[in-house]
């Protein structure tokens, strides 16, 4: 194995296609060929396609999926080794609504075929197309995919979720079973649809087979025994108001009329994806002896104009009284931006709907804010009910529902996996306890009575992500906590009493009847390890933890920024407890009033400022940013309420200096004339990343010398010193301790 540099590819032909380049002497050290598979590790380990390129020896060129997928910054350190790739039995991804409704499995399968992937590795749909395998048409490949999706499939990301053979790196072969999450797969029934498979998926209950629903027989829905009420862990208030609403349109409609309301019901249902709506309104509809027609608006929205009305058209003539038309994720249908056409059509049907006897309207969707006013006005949807996100201890009552008829073994602590699943919904769960099934499966293929054990469970949090934090802009730890971080005591203790107790202590702030700090601001010159701290804190806290650097949220067009904004603060919600963590905050908070982008600048620290301690505050979430230029942050975002406590994190010192060099070097082999905190002493000006950049160098001029080499000397890294000079500027330090200084006195 080689230790590189990894950087950024310039070449937009491996954009996103899972190849790395290497220099063609890296390959031969290797004992690698064009095209043969690499093992990547970073913050956390994936693989790769393997290339020569014309990049320096020391320096792996990767893509920016790779990047993402190893869990580093560019210019970081990555381990690169040979590895063995079996050809994969299954394969099993999730995505994008989009993408889940338009792909059929086959289609997905030729996308991947080709591709080393991963379990919890992001993957493109860009086909492998440098070095195609034989028999693969990369040109019908990209127009299956252009046609099912559109003009943007270039930009789908899809995560996977498990493979077979499982423990190490699969390639996707035409024999392959691929397939989506809770959904279809190549092989499956023509009537198995992808729209029927994402509709059985949209209830994170579990099925049992037997009708308990009437169907229009051109609408896709499920047959699925609804869940007993009993069993709607987290959602019994919910339950008992819709279960009343609708008692009293099927049962007391001349009460209603008597009282001067008209005796129909239409409510919206949302709440964050996964957390069970629809499961919630089979089940209760079930309750009251009413039959329910389900209609997929994801499904129906694909489809032409006419085509959707008369699927519309047809799911209302099959209502029976008592019956409960259902639409699911409505805003795939009726958009709150540019509705389609057939939008008023759809409207003025359901607007005729519900004022049928007996016939109750729900809609459910996970982005209320996205779907059209129009649906909502008071003659049509006028009520609402809104599904919280699942708390620590509505995650263990979920557990133990899923698990009772599961074989678990006496060491299963369902509360310790609730702790560790922050931000998961029903169906997060459901994907664990399935995940936990397979690896307790392979774990005791020939024992008569197997049992799911706590290592199970365990194991399948590396893999399962929650929906909620399914995009590829989440930062992965790689296992790395607070203690793991040399020095800094200090500044430790501020992040820990900042960010960490007010998400693992709410109780006693509420004793003590205080409000916790909104968040923080790391500030502190380059490379001294403002990221790395964070990273440590996620893995300390087991958070979620979304991670977006300030420039990316900027956008030349109205109004695109400030969605941006309300989009990263959305998601962070429904993933709470979640860190949201905004690296050079100075980017996008600058001073208003000083820039001269058209005031895009200033609209977005407004909104901003507005998410921090708007009218509706932020629950079991911590903003976290980190600048080496804070005076150009603007002040209103520094004050109480908001990035309220200020953590300098200063330049290492010489004991911090040989804590880093230590840490760098743990995978290197040292010679016993390296003193390595005599050689910190004499590092004066280096940076965190310097002192690791100085390891790095000196195992390159070992391996200059002979690769071969087999440990680093002291005159390796002396060589080293003189490559590698110190990054820290006296000037911006001076300038970063007065500030420091003014903030504290």
């Amino acid at each position: 194995m080689i230790t590189l540099t990894a950087r950024l590819s310039p070449s937009a032909l491996d954009t996103r296609r899972g190849v790395v380049r290497l220099h063609p002497e890296v390959l031969d050290a290797l004992g690698l060929r064009a095209w043969d598979a690499v093992r990547l590790t970073g913050a956390r380990v994936s693989s790769a396609l393997a290339a020569a390129s014309d990049a320096a020896p020391g320096v792996v060129l990767v893509d920016d999926v790779t990047l993402s997928n190893l869990g580093i910054a560019e210019g970081s350190e990555v381990v690169v080794a040979p590895v063995d790739v079996t050809g994969a039995r299954s394969v099993t991804v999730a995505g994008s609504r989009l993408a889940s409704t338009s792909l059929t499995p086959e289609t997905l399968r030729m996308a991947l075929t080709g591709k080393v992937l991963t379990v919890g590795d992001a993957v493109s749909l860009l086909p492998q197309d440098l070095s195609p395998p034989p028999g693969v048409d990369v040109s019908v490949t990209r127009r299956k995919l252009s046609h099912a999706i559109g003009m943007t499939w270039t930009n789908e990301l899809l995560t996977i979720t498990s493979v077979e053979p499982a423990g190490g790196p699969v390639a996707v072969q035409p024999s392959t079973v691929v397939g989506w999450r809770d959904g279809a797969r190549t092989g499956d029934a023509p009537a198995r649809s992808t729209a029927v498979a994402l509709a059985g998926a949209a209830g994170a209950a579990v099925p049992v087979p037997a009708p308990a629903a009437v169907t229009a027989p051109v609408v896709p829905t499920t047959v699925a025994e609804p869940v007993p009420v009993a069993d709607l862990v987290g959602q019994k208030d919910a339950a008992r108001r819709l279960a009343e609403w609708l008692d009293l349109t099927f049962s007391h409609p001349e009460l209603l009329t008597r009282l001067g309301a008209a005796p129909r019901l239409a409510a919206l249902v949302s709440g964050p994806e996964g957390v069970g709506k629809a499961t919630l309104v089979r089940a209760v509809a079930h309750s009251v002896g009413a039959h329910v027609v389900e209609v997929a608006a994801p499904s129906i929205a694909v489809l032409e104009a006419s085509a959707t009305a008369q699927r519309i058209g047809d799911a209302i003539a099959a209502t029976e009284a008592p019956a409960v038309l259902l639409i699911t994720d409505v805003e795939a249908l009726l958009p709150a931006t540019s509705p389609p056409p057939v939008a008023t059509v759809v409207l003025d049907a359901l607007r005729a709907a519900v004022v049928e006897a007996g016939i109750a309207l729900i809609v459910t969707s996970a982005h209320a804010e996205a779907v059209d006013p129009r649906l909502r006005v008071p003659e049509l949807v006028d009520r609402e009910l809104v599904l919280p996100l699942p708390d620590g201890a509505v995650r263990t009552d979920l557990l133990r529902v899923l698990l009772r008829d599961v074989p678990l073994e006496s060491d299963v602590d369902l509360g310790a996996i609730a702790d560790r699943t922050p931000g998961f919904v029903a169906a997060d769960l459901l994907a664990l306890r399935r995940e936990a099934a397979v690896r307790s499966a392979l774990r005791q293929r020939d024992i008569a009575e197997p049992h799911v054990a706590q290592q199970d469970l365990i194991g399948a949090l590396d893999t399962v992500r929650p929906i909620s934090m399914s995009t590829s802009d989440t930062l992965r730890t790689g296992g790395l906590t607070l203690d793991d971080v040399g020095d800094m005591t200090e500044v430790k203790q501020a992040l820990t009493e900042a960010a960490l107790w007010p998400l693992q202590y709410p109780d006693s702030f509420a004793r003590l009847g205080v409000a916790p700090p909104r968040g923080l601001l790391l500030y502190g010159p380059p490379g001294c390890g403002k990221t790395f701290l964070v990273r440590a804190l996620a893995g300390s806290g087991r958070l979620n933890v979304l991670s977006v650097k300030g420039a990316e949220l900027m956008d030349k067009f109205v109004g695109e920024s400030e969605r941006a904004v309300r989009e990263l603060f959305r998601r962070a919600a429904e993933a709470a407890p979640a860190l949201v963590f905004l690296d050079e905050v100075d980017a996008l908070a600058p001073r208003r009033g000083q820039s001269s982008d058209s005031g895009v600048g200033d609209r977005v620290v407004a909104a901003l400022l507005t998410e921090l301690d708007g009218v509706e505050p932020l629950r079991d979430v911590v903003v976290l940013g980190a600048t080496n230029r804070p005076e150009l942050i603007d002040p209103a975002l520094l004050r109480p309420g908001r990035l309220e406590r200020l953590v300098y994190v200063p330049p290492p010192d010489a004991d911090a200096r040989a804590e880093i060099l230590r840490a760098s070097s743990r995978n290197t082999p040292l010679a016993a004339d390296v003193d390595l905190t005599d050689l910190a002493g004499e590092l004066e000006g280096y940076s965190a990343a310097d002192c690791a950049a100085l390891i790095r160098e000196a195992a390159l001029t070992a391996m200059r010398e002979s690769l071969s080499a087999s440990e680093v000397t002291a005159d390796h890294l002396a060589a080293a010193r003189r490559a590698v000079r110190p990054s820290l500027d006296p000037a911006q330090l001076a300038a970063l301790a007065a500030y420091a200084d003014s903030r504290s006195n």
